[in-house]
């Protein structure tokens, strides 16, 4: 019977006035119980040690504050007291204790009362709400400040998100941010993170890892110093030097953005960003891995590894699954054609990676209607002209075989592109100089289409036309198409100039790119200079006709071949005037002829020295006179005992 059946009973009328005996049995059970609490309160002061059931009211215990950490049960307790006064209370077995609506499991715990403080051993685990939990081997928790700190082998913190493992966790409780000193790793769905030093906000789901940072997904790997990563958005930012590793390439960055889940990326500061195609480099650079498609500014670069390419300029945009870049903004374009390296300049350029060539040779000479017609000196007949009509047409196709041939290889192992050049177009290369309004250049075929009034020069040549078509074969300038308005002007060694007008002009080149021979087609017109052997002025020829052919050599004609009926006069030397000297149209703009320099200069592109420099300053001077101190006997004797 407890203290409240003794109360009920003592008060009742029933027994007050006819059962005394029962009455008085009851004082006698109550004082009993009075007695017995009386001597646990004794041997609690006395710091002896007593065992008791599980507590199942602890208020009575340890009171009803909700800033106190409340103990809900154990198997055994102790409690004494310190020097000072404190309640030191020690528990074993199936310890629980709640303290702000967390709860903390062990095996056993002492609970320092005044201090609120708690160390725990064995089995530690804690439950904040139904979200977060942490286990480890030893606890000490701060209930003034909410602080737990986890220590063991493996320490784990777990919410819905991820999972945290480190063999040392501070837990702040009122922050709701974890914090491990040591190395540490975190798992989420998708990725795996490590580093030495870690945050993890368990409120807003973000992670803050320093020193040694690893993520790794099973498209790439991420390493940096600092990460600081939000597992509900995917994204990470870092604030130093960061690399990412993937399939598609590498990308090395110092501060920006990456989206795991997307795989976009936003860079703040100078990139770079290396695949088996190309390298793309800016000061700042967004991009979208999946989508293949980025945009750069500010000292863009991007270098196409297939084919040799280097793109810079102020701006640049990259569609990979188009196989299609831009650059814009002093844009300028080095391309290594053999040893040598085109450079070239415009408003915007542009490299497209092309499936099927739709500017073939054989569509290049479809469109400026190759020779139909047969080159004949003027003795011939009629019907020889269209037997020897096969020539040109020939020589033309074996030079499209030829650069077929050629370009087979270079297109089976390296992907066809097409270089396009707009507005304000300028190139230079050691044999071929030219401005124009825009240009294309078919690495397929390795033809060059230059549009809109181009001019172009070539050693000492000069050639003019609305449209001109170049065709390189090994790499050397073979075969020139004009096509309206066509203009060509050779220098010789007496500064004579040695002209051919007509509608559409074809010149070939030697091996050593000077000017083989010029066939004219339609309205042809040539001033020639005749000179002896004696490399003397004989006099100069002035012809017109339909179609001819001009043989060169050393600049100089030396035969000529026409179709049809020539109208054409020799003027002796001492008969020849200013306006004779010149057809309509004449225009020798040498001075024009782009530079490498002015290229370099309009592109606003200054070459990197300090390759240059680290080679020349490599003065390791005295192993070398060593070594030449050490060779020079060695050369001595042999010749000593030779002779």
């Amino acid at each position: 019977m407890n203290i409240k059946s003794f109360i009920f009973i003592f008060k009742s009328s029933k027994y007050r006035n006819g059962h005394k005996n029962l009455a008085s049995s009851c004082l006698c059970g109550f004082k009993n119980v009075i007695t017995k609490y009386a001597v646990f309160s004794i041997l609690s002061l006395l710091s002896i040690p007593t065992f008791a059931q599980r507590p199942t009211s602890g208020p009575s215990l340890v009171g009803s504050s909700e800033e106190k950490v409340f103990l809900l049960g154990a198997d055994s307790m102790t409690v004494s007291k310190l020097a000072d006064g404190a309640e030191l209370r020690r528990v074993a077995g199936r310890v629980v204790f709640r303290h702000k609506g967390a709860l903390m499991y062990c095996n056993l715990a002492i609970h320092n009362v005044f201090s609120n403080a708690i160390e725990a051993f064995g089995n530690v685990r804690v439950l904040q709400g139904d979200t977060v939990s942490v286990t480890g081997d030893t606890l000490f928790y701060y209930g003034n400040t909410r602080m737990a700190k986890v220590m063991g082998k493996t320490v784990t913190l777990k919410d819905r998100k991820s999972t945290v493992t480190s063999n040392r966790i501070e837990y702040d409780m009122a922050g709701g941010v974890a914090y491990y000193p040591n190395r540490g790793k975190t798992v989420d769905e998708e990725n795996t993170l490590t580093s030495r030093q870690g945050y993890y906000d368990t409120r807003n789901k973000i992670f803050t890892y320093y020193r040694d940072v690893k993520l790794v997904n099973k498209k790439y790997t991420l390493t940096t110093d600092t990460l600081v990563y939000n597992s509900l958005t995917k994204i990470a930012d870092f604030r130093s030097l960061t690399k990412v590793v993937s399939e598609d390439g590498t990308l090395v960055a110092k501060n920006g953005s990456y989206n795991t889940a997307t795989r976009a990326s936003v860079f703040r500061t100078r990139t770079t960003i290396d695949n088996p195609d190309y390298t793309l480099t800016g000061d700042s650079l967004t991009f979208d891995n999946t989508a293949k498609k980025g945009f750069a500014k500010g000292n863009v670069e991007l270098v196409s590894k297939t084919d040799d390419t280097i793109l810079n300029g102020d701006f640049g945009r990259y569609d990979g699954l188009a196989g299609r870049s831009q650059v814009w903004g002093h844009a300028l374009t080095r391309t290594v054609i053999s040893k040598d390296t085109l450079f070239m300049t415009a408003d915007t350029l542009y490299s497209v990676e092309i499936q099927k060539d739709t500017l073939t040779l054989s569509d290049t000479l479809q469109k400026i209607k190759p020779l139909k017609d047969s080159l004949q000196t003027q003795k011939t007949s009629p019907k020889p002209n269209e037997v020897q009509t096969a020539k040109p047409i020939l020589r033309s196709q074996s030079v499209a075989a030829e650069s077929r041939s050629d370009d087979k290889d270079s297109t089976d192992k390296n992907k066809p592109r097409r270089l396009i050049a707009t507005r304000n177009v300028m190139v230079y290369k050691k044999d071929l100089q030219s401005k124009c309004d825009s240009l294309i250049y078919n690495t397929s075929d390795s033809t060059i289409t230059f549009l809109k009034k181009p001019i172009i020069w070539s050693s000492k040549y000069q050639l003019e036309a609305d449209t001109i078509v170049a065709l390189m074969v090994k790499q050397k300038l073979r075969t020139m198409f004009l096509r309206v308005k066509s203009f060509v002007i050779a220098r010789d060694t007496l500064v004579n100039f040695n002209q051919v007008k007509g509608r559409r002009v074809t010149a070939y080149f030697d091996d050593s790119t000077r000017l083989e021979r010029v066939f004219v087609e339609g309205n042809g017109e040539s001033v020639y200079f005749a000179a002896g052997e004696d490399k003397k002025a004989m006099g100069m020829n002035r012809v017109e006709c339909a179609k001819m052919t001009l043989h060169f050599k050393e600049n100089q004609v030396k035969k000529i071949q026409f179709v049809g009926q020539p109208d054409g006069r020799f003027i002796p030397p001492h008969d020849i005037k200013p306006a004779d000297k010149e057809l309509e149209g004449f225009s020798w703009r040498e001075k024009e002829k782009p530079t490498q320099q002015q290229i370099l200069d309009k592109a606003n592109f200054k070459p990197k020295p300090p390759l240059i420099v680290k080679t020349t300053e490599t003065p390791p001077t005295i192993p070398n006179k060593t070594e030449t101190k050490r060779v020079i006997p060695t050369k001595k004797k042999p010749k000593t005992k030779k002779v």
